[in-house]
């Protein structure tokens, strides 16, 4: 079959924690995270355990393994994959920054989403990618189409939509993604003022890792139809350098990759990117009326020609960006002038794999995967603990509008620095009971 099923493609898990691969379970030396609401106020410190008021997501996560692959060209919208944002060219140890969340005209029972979300991903190979990303999605199959805070991970492979934060449109979300000196990945949330851990993931790609930060949208290739988005700002952007040193935004002086030359407007499927300040502050949504106008010039400090974005989940070509590729699983970056390879230099191609190196390009694989059979949850901190039987039914809701940009306090992130059998603070957080 082409599609999971709904039903079979999702299960509860009840309050809880699970566990990373490699890791045991619980992590009670942080505590569960109490109800609350949006944060008021930008975050005043770095995520992490040590930051005050850290917590751990404590309520029932939703996990799915709808797995989406390739797409056809019909519809109003075109099908599959529609990707709008920046890859770094270099590695970090972390990435952070704030989503608006809005109502996209996501339909019940489809394989339709969008989402806001950052990644943390490496290249390992013979066609895999290892990665880890947060942010939040409306999808079709999770729930009555409201909007969830999730993670995605290669441990599991499986979306993990987190019920405990009840979004609605107009919310703004601080996300942060960053290692520790073990190589041990977290993903933060700030919510009700505070820091709280959603997951924390070993995964082999080191204690840096190459980083995006995309407006994703999914058109469901059996049911084609116009997909509204309406506009997504995401704004300070921040990278955390590899070597432990401060936190910095992500500006045109940042190596950057967008799979489209400079001076071209990045459009896809009917959606557009506008650059505010590259690359910390950023629109992306419907085009409008402007969809039928030439594109704009940019300036001239426009990030360079790429190779074109998102293996595994799109095999594009050069000035295209996320059309999806070769089927379940695979990888599938464009080469100039190619389809269905890895970007691996410019105008070169490793079939099959996606862009990593330096000066290379890659969208993590495609969500395809493994089915969460009972108790398999490899997230960790996630407030999960277990799967429970197949299900829908999670609530949340989001959004997010224009405000001014607030510019949170920047402080050194962990050194980066030990080896895999280092201590791991996040590790320590997650050692069994």
């Amino acid at each position: 079959m082409r599609w999971c099923g709904l039903a079979a493609g999702t299960a509860l898990l009840a309050a809880g924690v699970s566990a990373p691969q490699g890791m045991a379970a619980t992590t009670r030396q942080l505590p569960a995270c109490p109800a609350g609401k949006a944060s008021t106020r930008p975050p005043t410190t770095p995520a992490g355990p040590a930051a005050p008021g850290a917590c751990r997501a404590a309520g029932r996560v939703l996990e799915s393994a709808v797995q989406l692959t390739q797409p056809g060209q019909t519809g109003f919208t075109p099908s599959g994959y529609h990707h709008l944002g920046a890859n770094s060219a270099g590695e970090w140890s972390g990435v952070s920054g704030r989503i608006s969340v809005v109502d996209g005209s996501i339909r019940p029972g489809s394989y339709d989403f969008v989402a806001g979300r950052f990644m943390v991903k490496r290249n390992m190979g013979g066609g895999r990618i290892n990665w880890l990303e947060a942010g939040w999605a409306q999808t079709g199959w999770a729930g009555p189409l409201r909007q969830h805070i999730y993670t995605f991970n290669t441990n599991t492979r499986t979306w993990q939509f987190y019920d405990q934060y009840a979004l609605r449109p107009g919310d703004r979300v601080w996300i942060d993604l960053h290692s520790d000196p073990s190589g041990v990945w977290g993903a933060w949330l700030w919510w009700n003022n505070r820091w709280n851990l959603l997951t924390a993931q070993r995964l082999p790609i080191g204690q840096s890792a190459y980083v995006e930060q995309y407006v994703e949208v999914h058109v469901d290739s059996g049911r084609p139809a116009r997909i509204d988005v309406p506009e997504v700002t995401v704004d300070n952007v921040q990278l955390r350098p590899p070597d432990g040193g401060a936190a910095r935004y992500w500006r045109d002086d940042v190596p950057t990759l967008t799979g489209y030359d400079a001076g071209q407007r990045q459009m896809t499927g009917g959606f557009c990117l506008n650059w505010v300040n590259r690359y910390d502050t950023w629109t992306a949504g419907d085009c409008g009326d402007a969809i039928d106008q030439p594109p704009a010039a940019l300036p001239p400090s426009a990030d360079r020609p790429t190779n074109a974005i998102n293996p595994a989940r799109g095999g594009a070509t050069t000035g295209t960006s996320g059309d999806a590729g070769a089927g379940p699983g695979t990888s599938g970056n464009a080469g100039a002038g190619t389809s269905g390879e890895a970007g691996a230099g410019a105008g070169t191609s490793a079939s099959g794999e996606a862009g990593a190196g330096a000066g290379t390009s890659g969208n993590a694989g495609a969500r395809a995967g493994t089915s969460a059979g009972t108790g398999t949850s490899g997230d960790a901190g996630a407030g999960t603990s277990g799967n429970a039987g197949a299900g829908v039914g999670t609530s949340a809701s989001g959004r997010g509008g224009a405000e001014p940009s607030v510019q949170p306090a920047q402080s050194a992130a962990p050194a980066a620095t030990g080896s895999p059998r280092s201590p791991s603070l996040l590790g320590g957080l997650l050692r069994g009971q």
